[in-house]
């Protein structure tokens, strides 16, 4: 019995165990998965107002003007008469 009742008080109780590693869990969540919710949410939104005439840059680096959009894809300009067709989720930024 001395034993039971010495390791009873010397261990932390089932709720207080787990804390820390909740705490944790909430200190990633702020830290690493809203920020990266985010910037894909901001993604998104810029990739679906994407049309005729902008300027855009792809993932690749590439630097064009856009003449066509699907629903998918888009073709950009690169050069007079030199056209590539790129997937949306590829350009990274508008210009």
């Amino acid at each position: 019995m001395g034993q039971t009742g010495a390791s009873a008080s010397g261990q932390p109780g089932g709720f207080a165990a787990f804390v820390p590693i909740i705490l944790m869990f909430v200190i990633f969540y702020f830290l690493l998965i809203r920020p990266q919710q985010k910037k894909a949410k901001e993604h998104r939104e810029m990739i679906d107002n994407l049309k005729r005439g902008n300027k855009v840059v792809t993932s690749g680096g590439i630097h064009g003007t856009i003449t066509a959009v699907d629903e998918t894809t888009v073709t950009l300009e690169i050069a007079d008469k030199v056209k590539v067709k790129v997937t949306k989720g590829y350009i990274t930024t508008v210009q």
